[in-house]
């Protein structure tokens, strides 16, 4: 009696010229063409509909691994699945990159452009704690379903981080779609998607830094200027300048031209990514004078190379029964005195700290003249 599966073999496989369809059983067929070309054909009833699927050339699959696929294929025609339909899809997934491998492509690809190490990390550790479900899942496959399960946990508990998760996720599948991985719709999308699914978020009162009243620094300035140690300098250079906590901490000695009273922050290091030079008044350049060494850094940290901590300045006002207010506020506390007890256009006193330079000094002259009036607010904490 002939057998009904495994009737061929390798030596057959390999000498058989006769055009047409070789049986091996399980719906597997050597298929021969008028060009003596071979492939393995899988031939089969689903739902009462004949399907022929194609293997791959004998090259490529051996008789061994063409009949674990009939076997395969057998199975899953048993479990009511369609095995030309399950393996398309396999394919797919296979070649189709996961969430997080372009999540992680999308990072590097946008990291040359954030100056802030701390954004670089929050990217990354948004996306890789909030987004962990589907970061295995095939991009092509996610779908809103898989968005809400993230985002309903903690979007009402944690409305900022829930929208910034939101938000990272929404530019990972933008960056896929413009790569034609996906199809339809972004499902991380606020409008005309998630926000018929998701309540809206509480706007809250806008936080601002809080400021010192300006009729309260000159006295906040002399008991500043009667403490010892480095942080304590670094809050009264960056309130003498109404500099930015990074600026002054990251600030190096190579910046500063004592002689001409100038300090120049590089384009790398301003918010807005242009070349900043700050006029420097007699206090400040006096204060700077008192404090040069040979380390890079203005205000060195404990390691080498590294300035000192962000919260170094906050601590100083904390010791000194300050923290109602922050050291951003005193830029506030700055433009407030400029408005409310000088004659100087608003453009001016906001140039303070906002001009971009050229070559020379001529765009904040006026910013010269008003720091000459400076010791008008500060000069008690710091007599010339």
């Amino acid at each position: 009696m002939a057998r009904s599966v495994n009737r061929l073999n390798a030596r057959r496989v390999a000498t058989v010229q006769e055009p047409g369809l070789h049986a091996d059983g399980n719906g597997l067929y050597l298929n021969v063409t008028e060009t003596g070309a071979k492939s393995w054909r899988l031939i089969f009833s689903f739902r009462g509909k004949r399907r022929e699927l194609g293997l791959g050339p004998v090259n490529a699959l051996s008789l061994a691994e063409a009949r674990e696929k009939a076997t395969e294929a057998r199975r899953l025609r048993n479990q009511g699945v369609d095995p030309k339909e399950a393996w398309r899809l396999q394919e797919r997934d296979e070649a189709a990159p996961a969430f997080g491998a372009v999540a992680l492509d999308l990072i590097e690809s946008l990291e040359p452009g954030w100056k802030n190490g701390k954004h670089r990390q929050q990217w990354r550790n948004t996306l890789t704690t909030y987004a962990r479900p589907i970061w295995d899942k095939p991009v092509a496959d996610v779908d809103v379903n898989d968005i809400l399960k993230l985002l309903r946990p903690i979007w009402t508990i944690k409305p900022e981080t829930a929208s910034r998760v939101r938000g990272r996720i929404e530019r990972v599948l933008d960056a896929a779609k413009v790569r034609r991985l996906p199809s339809g719709e972004n499902p991380a999308a606020w409008r005309g998607n998630l926000s018929m699914l998701l309540p809206r978020k509480k706007m809250g009162p806008t936080r601002h830094h809080p400021a010192m009243p300006f009729n309260q620094v000159p006295a906040f300035m002399v008991e500043l200027r009667a403490r010892s140690g480095l942080a304590a300098r670094a809050l009264e250079l960056t309130i003498l300048t109404a500099a930015r906590t990074s600026e002054t901490l990251q600030a190096t000695w190579a910046e500063f031209d004592l002689n001409e009273a100038v300090w120049t922050i590089p384009a790398k290091r301003m918010k807005v990514g242009k070349e900043h030079r700050v006029p420097l008044s007699d206090v400040a350049a006096s204060l700077l004078s008192e404090l040069q060494t040979e380390d890079d850094h203005v205000f060195p940290g404990l390691k080498p190379g590294r300035p000192l901590s962000n919260m170094a300045m906050e601590m100083v006002l904390r010791r000194m029964g300050a923290d109602e207010f922050t050291v951003h506020g005193f830029r506030s506390s700055f433009r407030d005195w400029c408005g409310e007890t000088t004659e100087f256009p608003r453009e001016i006193a906001d140039a303070r700290w906002r001009t971009p330079s050229g070559a020379t000094l001529s765009a904040p002259i006026g910013a010269e003249m008003l720091l000459d009036n400076v010791d008008g607010l500060w000069r008690l904490g710091r007599p010339s």
